[in-house]
């Protein structure tokens, strides 16, 4: 376990964020994280929705239960986090 920097780019949101969240944590709770700095302040809440993440300008989301620790992100890397249809 360790403290991991990250950018959040949060869909809606105007405000880059200084995001601290742990290597062991899953995208989920690392898109819950981010959420909890953006939704509700700048960006409204969209109940029945999920949010994903996935690199800045990808196309492609990282599966929701993968740790940090088991991709290749590095520290200070923008992250996109962005509402979907549940799967």
């Amino acid at each position: 376990m360790a403290l991991f920097p990250l950018i959040s780019n949060f869909q809606y949101d105007f405000v880059l964020q200084l995001l601290p969240v742990d290597t062991e944590n899953t995208m989920d709770e690392v898109a819950a994280a981010a959420a909890h700095h953006s939704v509700g302040r700048r960006v409204k809440a969209q109940p029945g929705k999920v949010v994903r993440v996935r690199r800045q300008g990808a196309a492609d989301f990282f599966p929701r239960q993968t740790k940090l620790c088991e991709t290749d992100i590095k520290p200070m890397e923008c992250l996109e986090f962005i509402f979907t249809e549940p799967a």
